[in-house]
This record gives C-alpha cells, sequence and structure tokens, in this order.
C-alpha cells in the first residue's frame, strides 16, 4: 500500500505530459511487474491510423522519445494491431491478449471526450490476476484524469495541437533539457552528414489565402482545413519534436536535431504534402513556412526571424519554404527588422 501510494503521489505532482507517461509506465512496472509496457501515441494520416511510442521499458526502467536524438517517423499502422483496432471499434476500456510467445498482452486506450489519441500497452509474463487489474485500473483511472486535465490547459480544442500559451514553456524543456546531438546518428532513412552540424530549428506556417477560403466556403469549412493541416503535421514530424498552433491559420514548429539539409527537406516535404492533398469541398490548399536555426537568442526574437522568413515566402509566390539566415546572408533581408504587425491573407 506504501508503495502504491508513493507512486500516486508521483503521478497527481506533475503538470507535464512526458512526465506523467514516465510516472505511469514506471509505477506498472514496479507494482504489476510488467515485463514490457509502452505509451502509445496514436495519430491519423490522410484516412489511416498510425501509433508510434512515447515513453516504453527499457531494462526495467521508463524512457521517453525526447531521451533520443532521433525516433520514429510515421510510426506503425493501426491495422497491424488488430486487438487495438477491436478494442476501439467497440469503445472498451481494454483488450487482453496472448502474444506470439507465449506472454499476456493488455491494450488500454485512454478515451477522452469519446476520442482516443494515447494508448497504454502492457505485456505480461503470467496472466493478470484479478488484484493485478484492480490496481492497474486504479493507476489508469488517476492517469486517465490527468491526462485530461493537462489536455484542457494545454491543447488547442479544435486541432488537438498543443497552444500557444505553452510555447515558452515546452521551447524552454525542449532546448533545457536534450544534449547537442550526435553527428553520427540516423533518422527513418535520412541519413545525417557526420560533417554538417545537426541543430535544432523553428519554424513558422502558414496557410495560404485562409481568408479567401472563409470567406469563399464558410468557417466551418476553413475549421475542417485547420484539422487537416494539423493532421499532416503530426504525421509529418517526430514524436520528440514540438507542433503548436498559435492562432487563426498559423503555427509554430519545434524540430529537434536535423541539420541544414535535412530541416529544410522535411519541411519541403510537409510543404509538399499538403500541396498534394485534396482538401473536401476546397481542392487545393498552400502553406507558407519560415524556419530559423535555434541559438542563445530569446524565443520572442528567433519568433521574429522565423517571421520574417515567413513574410519572404508570402510576398514573394507563398507556397514555399525560406529559411532566416539564407535569407540575411543573400542581402534578402536584414536582421533585426520585425513583422510582427503584418496579417497574411
Amino acid at each position: 500500500m506504501e508503495n502504491l501510494l508513493k507512486h500516486l503521489v508521483e503521478i497527481t505532482g506533475h503538470r507535464d505530459h512526458n512526465l506523467l507517461d514516465i510516472s505511469v509506465i514506471s509505477a506498472l512496472s514496479d507494482l504489476v511487474g510488467a515485463s514490457q509496457a509502452r505509451v502509445l501515441e496514436i495519430f491519423r494520416v490522410r484516412d489511416e491510423l498510425f501509433v508510434r511510442p512515447r515513453v516504453w521499458l527499457k531494462e526495467g526502467k521508463a524512457v521517453s522519445v525526447d531521451d533520443l536524438a532521433d525516433g520514429e517517423q510515421n510510426g506503425e499502422p493501426l491495422a497491424d494491431f488488430p486487438a487495438l483496432v477491436n478494442c476501439i471499434e467497440k469503445h472498451l476500456d481494454s483488450v487482453e491478449e496472448d502474444t506470439p510467445n507465449g506472454d499476456y498482452a493488455l491494450w488500454v486506450p485512454v478515451w477522452l471526450n469519446d476520442k482516443v489519441s494515447t494508448c497504454l500497452h502492457i505485456v505480461n509474463t503470467a496472466p493478470y490476476t484479478h488484484s493485478t487489474k484492480d490496481v492497474m485500473a486504479g493507476i489508469l483511472n488517476v492517469y486517465r484524469n490527468f491526462q485530461s486535465l493537462l489536455d484542457y490547459s494545454e491543447r488547442d480544442s479544435l486541432t488537438g495541437l498543443l497552444n500557444r500559451k505553452t510555447f515558452d514553456e515546452k521551447f524552454s524543456k525542449m532546448t533545457a533539457y536534450i544534449a547537442p546531438p550526435d553527428s553520427n546518428s540516423a533518422n527513418d532513412g535520412e541519413r545525417r552528414n557526420s560533417d554538417e552540424a545537426r541543430e535544432h530549428w523553428m519554424a513558422m506556417v502558414d496557410i495560404d489565402h485562409f481568408k479567401r477560403i472563409n470567406d469563399t466556403f464558410g468557417h466551418l469549412y476553413g475549421d475542417e482545413v485547420l484539422i487537416l493541416v494539423a493532421n499532416l503535421l503530426r504525421a509529418s514530424f517526430r514524436a520528440q519534436d514540438r507542433i503548436f498552433r498559435f492562432g487563426g491559420e498559423e503555427f509554430m514548429i519545434l524540430l529537434r536535431s536535423a541539420t541544414l539539409d535535412d530541416a529544410r527537406r522535411i519541411f519541403e516535404r510537409f510543404r509538399a504534402s499538403v500541396a498534394q492533398f485534396n482538401f473536401p469541398q476546397v481542392g487545393q490548399v498552400t502553406v507558407s513556412l519560415g524556419f530559423v536555426k535555434i541559438s542563445a537568442q530569446t524565443p520572442v526574437v528567433l519568433l521574429g526571424h522565423a517571421d520574417q522568413a515567413l513574410y519572404y515566402a508570402k510576398t514573394h509566390g507563398r507556397n514555399q519554404v525560406c529559411q532566416y539566415e539564407e535569407l540575411v546572408a543573400n542581402g534578402l533581408l536584414h536582421s533585426g527588422v520585425s513583422n510582427d504587425s503584418v496579417e497574411f491573407f
């Protein structure tokens, strides 16, 4: 009982999704002897759902995707896990299955307002007893309640992305927590050039002619465009990158550990995925993107630089990606000029 109370105190003491995930995985490992445990993110790419891990057990300790310089890009199709698919389709709280190697697996979707974007996968070498299930149910109910509270305070209600008020905190944690990236790593087939420094990047995204979309098709279709662009953002970036809806049709991305060439390729891939997507009723929609290297300057200064690069993209044809330092080096921008008062249409 004392151990259980200790874990419940730890779980309820966090105001951060990542720490909350780590706490629940640690509790499950300690209290019910789980041999494997994962917190999975469920996300949509066009008409298909995927899953990718956020936190998992490794050698008895909880490991977060934030601890890694690289991570899974697109995840695995949800269809590859039929027990989980069945659990979600039937809106069940959990489902058990036997694994091919004789273990016992438990899938636990985290339902929030009849939607599920997080799932726990727990594996044990022995069958789950009634007392084990009771302990797990108590832990998971507390976890679910705190997930709901954090989502309410941190997430944009329309798109489900992080909201603007969380930006400074996430920016500080991301840049302070991670160690300088290892230039010998690789991610998702995109090999890093070991002679080229890997940095962290801030990007500002704006939907082109969004006012025209609202005026022509109405705000309901405008909202659908925002939701679909948010889905494409989730699909285009890794779990350890951070994506925010900054307000209106504007989004922010914090991209971890990439060379300049890889960052440009990743941002271009996202831009192309939006341009190639068929938005219902609306048809083609494009985005412009400006990005800047994250340095020792304050977030406000970096936001201003990303905004300048975005402004250049918007005023020079739209549907393109522009990099602040390159624009300055080529004499196309002057550093220190802000476009904060500009609204894009």
